[in-house]
């Protein structure tokens, strides 16, 4: 949300900070880092933007979910200085400034990073799209992190059911045909979608809480959550 203390901010791309773009405001001077929503200088630092939440969806599945939704059309203008459709091949061959060789990892690996209740998670994209179903933890709250029916669009959600004590065991169902079944919970006997809602067994209707996630390099969240956790480690 660009909206702080009831004012709303127009931004402009100011710059790149270790590799993150930078943010500047209009009304205030005030420079904000792109990642954290975070102002790092001018008369509004330490202010914190309002994350909106948001999804990792191909068009097919973003288009079949809101068949009225609009997409933001190109400017004719500067057509020509957009990005091929393959910049993500290109950029991986790109050398970064800043580089955090642990846990296995290289500083362009594709991740998918979790912020939650003061911890940070971050899951390994191409292991999330082989797991199809993530059960984990950031910090001390259980999450899901499910791969849709594609195959390439990924949610998360915070593993809870109203109603349910305790963390409820889910598991994925496979189907030989498109289904919109996703999941099957142990507690209830329900089954889940993408969406993550109970479309039959005894939680149907109920839907679990969404929770944001960021695709973003390893390099450039390690940076920015240098006391991230890592998925697959033994300790959380």
């Amino acid at each position: 949300m660009r909206d702080v203390d009831g004012r709303r901010l127009t931004f402009h791309l100011a710059g790149i900070n270790n590799q993150n773009f930078l943010m500047r405001d209009e009304e205030t001077g005030s420079y904000w880092q792109q990642i954290s929503g975070l102002a790092i200088s001018g008369p509004l630092k330490g202010r914190q933007l309002t994350l909106v939440l948001s999804d990792e969806l191909t068009f097919a599945t973003w288009k079949a979910e809101e068949p009225a939704g609009t997409v933001l059309k190109d400017v004719a203008k500067y057509a020509s200085e957009y990005e091929a459709k393959d910049w993500d091949v290109h950029m991986a061959r790109r050398a970064t400034v800043i580089q955090f060789p642990e846990h296995g990892m290289q500083a362009r690996d594709l991740i998918l990073g979790i912020q939650d209740s003061g911890a940070s998670r971050a899951f390994r994209y191409d292991r999330v799209i082989n797991e199809k179903l993530v059960k984990d933890y950031v910090g001390d709250q259980a999450v899901l992190v499910v791969v849709g029916p594609d195959g390439q669009s990924v949610r998360a959600f915070r593993d809870r059911i109203a109603g349910v004590d305790g963390v409820p065991d889910f598991y994925r169902m496979t189907a030989n045909k498109p289904s919109p079944v996703l999941m099957m919970d142990a507690a209830t006997g329900s089954e889940w979608n993408f969406q993550g809602c109970a479309i039959s067994g005894k939680a149907k209707a109920a839907c679990l809480e969404r929770i944001p996630m960021l695709k973003d390099y390893w390099f450039d969240w390690r940076n920015y959550h240098p006391k991230t956790a890592i998925w697959g480690n033994k300790t959380r």
